[in-house]
């Protein structure tokens, strides 16, 4: 094996590869969006770049979450040993921040610290060479990258890095525009100089069918969402027959909130809106008991009739809870003793791959944190399943300091299952996981990806899909398939055209620059 030879990076320990040296180079020259599939190397690019800008001034490298910062500082440290790292973080009192800026060679920090001590002048980023953007694909709206990027000096080399960035051009386009980038560096596992350093990950496609507690809960839902529906097509708001959607229902209430902030303050206006409310409340019932399973559905359920239960609001929960298709709903949830089938075959898959050696893991990726708590209690009934929860710090959820620890626990091995919500899903690198267990699909090819990812980093990889049968997880299935295949190909497209000096992006560059 040969290795980088560099005088910044410790002698013996980054392997030498052709692609990732492409990569490199690239990005010295031109500001870049790196987009590398999972566990081919991001950081180990970031490292190499940094190491070619540390002469000329300081490195700001910007993770989105604490167990991303803590991974790149481990990185860092341990491959750049002569460089100083710094890291900043919320807990840190601005004055803090600014001593460590100054001190350090490398400073790794969450974007929204940066933002903030940027608005206040604590410090400024005259002193640095090189910033580089994680998960990049974030850079768009107002995310706290957006506002980092105009504070760089002229000449300051950007790069963003993702192994995922979306099928959206417009965006993929607002990402480089936001973040300067000239040049887009894409590798897949099918690249000639990538392939011989993929794992392979297998992906199983698990179909189970709905029992009939389930699907009669389902017909429940979908009457009381047909005569919401055909109320809405009578007034006009939607075509008669359609078949709605979380995102159709989305474009109503925008529509209907326009309409209203231009004075048409009319009964149908204010119908539609209780409506277009009723008919949410009952798409996420419907996804619920298709895809999740009775505790998830029972949960909603029981925060639908607390929301009921509110002297002031909660006008169109009142209306859902006092139906006869609700009281039956509810007779049902209560009375039944099944469980969605996907989670006996999690429980036999978990206990599969545990028993078929020693030292191996399991990430189990579940959309909603009811789920979760279900699944944990479950799996922890498995003998060899030693279970740990990962969960967002949103409503009363982990903080990120326990979600270091805790990723820290799974890759030593104190916990060998982990069951987690999409904070499990960016970035992070818990190598050696044997298997990734999908408890449903997701309409979105990022977060598709990313979790896919979680496997085959280190070692070839399994990765489990469930899908409910002729349900909603159907349907997120092919949504996510055809926005992947989407985004490879205009990925390319674009990658040309801004290759070729062609793109819209470079065009808005100049005239933005033109114009100053």
């Amino acid at each position: 094996m040969t290795y980088v030879s560099h005088p910044r990076i410790k002698p013996d320990t980054v392997e030498e590869r052709h692609y990732q040296s492409s990569m490199v180079s690239g990005c010295v020259a031109r500001n870049t969006l790196v987009i590398l599939p999972t566990g081919l190397g991001k950081t180990i690019v970031a490292l190499r770049t940094a190491a070619e800008f540390m002469d000329n001034g300081k490195v700001l490298i910007l993770a989105p979450t604490k167990p991303l910062v803590d991974q790149h500082r481990a990185a860092f440290e341990s491959l750049m040993p002569d460089a100083k790292v710094g890291m900043l973080n919320g807990m840190m009192k601005p004055e803090k921040r600014a001593v460590t800026v100054a001190e350090s060679d490398v400073v790794i920090s969450t974007p929204q610290c940066v933002a903030n001590d940027l608005k206040s002048r604590m410090y400024d980023l005259s002193g640095f060479s090189l910033i580089i953007f994680d998960e990049a694909h974030r850079a768009v709206g107002n995310y706290a990258y957006v506002i980092i990027a105009p504070y760089s000096k002229t000449g300051t080399r950007m790069i963003g890095m993702t192994a995922s960035p979306g099928s959206d051009v417009s965006k993929i386009e607002e990402v480089c525009i936001n973040l300067e980038l000239s040049r887009i560096d894409v590798r897949s596992d099918d690249d000639p100089d990538v392939a011989p350093f993929v794992f392979d990950t297998y992906v199983n496609r698990i179909e189970v069918n709905l029992p009939k507690d389930l699907v009669d809960a389902v017909g429940l839902l979908r009457t009381m969402l047909d005569r919401y529906t055909s109320e809405l097509a009578s007034l006009h708001l939607l075509p008669k027959g359609q078949i709605v959607s979380k995102g159709s229902i989305n474009r109503l209430q925008e529509s209907l909130q326009i309409r209203l902030a231009r004075g048409e303050k009319t009964a149908i206006i204010f119908r539609g809106m209780s409506l277009a409310a009723i008919c949410m409340k009952l798409l996420h019932a419907i996804e619920y008991a298709e895809c999740q399973g009775f505790t998830t559905l029972r949960m909603y359920m029981s925060r639908l009739e607390a929301e009921a239960g509110l002297e002031k609001g909660g006008k169109g929960a009142k209306e859902v809870v006092s139906r006869p298709e609700y009281a039956e709903l509810r007779r049902i949830a209560d009375t039944t003793r099944v469980e969605h089938p996907k989670v006996s075959r999690v429980m036999s898959i978990v206990s599969q791959v545990l028993e078929s050696q020693p030292g191996t893991k399991v990430l189990v990726f579940a959309q909603f944190r009811d789920t979760c708590d279900m699944l944990v209690e479950k799996i922890s009934g498995i003998p060899a399943a030693r279970v740990g929860l990962l969960i967002g710090h949103s409503n009363g959820g982990m903080n990120q300091k326990d979600q270091v620890k805790l990723l820290d626990r799974f890759r030593s091995g104190e916990y060998n299952v982990l069951v987690a919500t999409s904070v499990g899903e960016e970035g992070l690198d818990v190598s050696s996981t044997n298997a990734v267990i999908f408890y449903e699909p997701i309409p979105s090819d990022i977060r598709t990806i990313q979790r896919r990812g979680r496997t085959g980093r280190k070692n070839d990889g399994e990765v489990y899909v469930l899908v409910a049968k002729g349900t909603l997880d159907e349907i997120y299935e092919k949504t996510a398939k055809d926005k992947e295949a989407a985004m490879r190909a205009r990925l390319e497209k674009l990658s040309d055209q801004l290759s070729s000096g062609r793109s819209d992006i470079i065009r808005r560059n100049q005239t933005n620059l033109d114009g100053f």
